[in-house]
């Protein structure tokens, strides 16, 4: 059943994220995504996370289709103008990928090409309403395509906003969902109270809602992203278990797999565990899990 099908019918999605390689060599990416093959629902590829230059999210997902495991594409307002766009988009669709996620992208002057220049041609409205445009049988001229794609439309939400920001959140997400986006993603979660505030404020009859679940690597990690990183919190007495903990790696992926079963407990629409490089560790939080 593709993914569109289980959001509607009310299942419980369970995305997972593989990052592309830095390089021409698949072999890695393959290999681990075959590991967790009939256990999530789809596989979501970035496009340059955090503006770090890698292989296209569209090469992964390529690669993952070609092995018959359903993927996401993502697509950035950041990199590419509007012929672009709709030209991956297209070649997605003839490749087999039938979901696209869409999102603008983190600025080039945070990542390891901070000379880039940023295109921003469609802004990321416009992106999803261009992908609404050719689920309908033309481009963003007006022309009849041949073939006519069917995607599942997702983007990406701040879950952790606040004040002004949060109300801005929730005017785009009432953008979205009038587009007809089917899911939103939120950023990593770790302060389960913090989130239910959050969704509170979100209709998710009308849309389906999936949380990230990142799995931490040490204390260190967990210290930084709470202190740097706007609109993530992490608990201290989290931070504490890893500190304490005589397997650090293992309280990771406890503490990951208590969250997923957490969000599950919430009636919510699913998950995206994010691994950040850690795919080989996707099994084990599935296993912790029991999914």
């Amino acid at each position: 059943m593709p993914l569109k099908e289980k959001i509607v019918a009310g299942k419980f999605i369970v995305l997972g994220e593989f990052e592309p390689p830095k390089g021409a060599v698949f072999d890695s990416f393959v290999k681990e995504a075959n590991l967790v093959r009939g256990r999530m629902d789809a596989l979501v590829v970035p496009e340059m996370a955090n503006a770090v230059l890698k292989a296209s999210s569209l090469g992964g997902c390529a690669c993952l289709e070609r092995e018959g495991i359903e993927s996401v594409l993502q697509v950035c307002c950041r990199d590419r103008n509007r012929l672009a766009l709709q030209a991956d988009i297209l070649s997605a669709a003839a490749l087999g990928v039938k979901n696209i996620m869409a999102v603008s992208g983190v600025e080039t002057r945070f990542g390891d090409h901070p000379q880039t220049r940023t295109v921003n041609d469609l802004d990321l409205i416009e992106l999803i309403e261009t992908l609404q445009v050719l689920n309908q049988g033309k481009d963003l001229a007006g022309v009849e395509l041949n073939g006519t794609p069917s995607f599942s439309i997702g983007s990406a939400i701040d879950a952790g906003a606040t004040g002004n920001l949060l109300d801005i959140e929730m005017e785009h997400l009432e953008k979205m969902i009038a587009c007809g986006v089917d899911y939103v993603i939120t950023n990593p979660i770790f302060d389960l109270r913090r989130f239910e505030q959050f969704i509170k404020r979100v209709d998710t009859s009308k849309i389906a809602v999936l949380p990230t679940v990142l799995l931490l690597k040490s204390a260190g990690m967990a210290h930084y992203i709470d202190r740097n990183m706007r609109g993530i919190s992490i608990p201290q007495d989290m931070i504490r278990r890893i500190q304490k903990a005589p397997d650090k790696v293992q309280e990771c992926v406890r503490i990951a797999a208590e969250t997923l079963k957490q969000v599950k407990a919430m009636k919510m629409a699913g998950v995206l565990i994010s691994t950040v490089g850690w795919e080989s560790k996707l099994p084990l939080i599935l296993n912790e899990a029991q999914i």
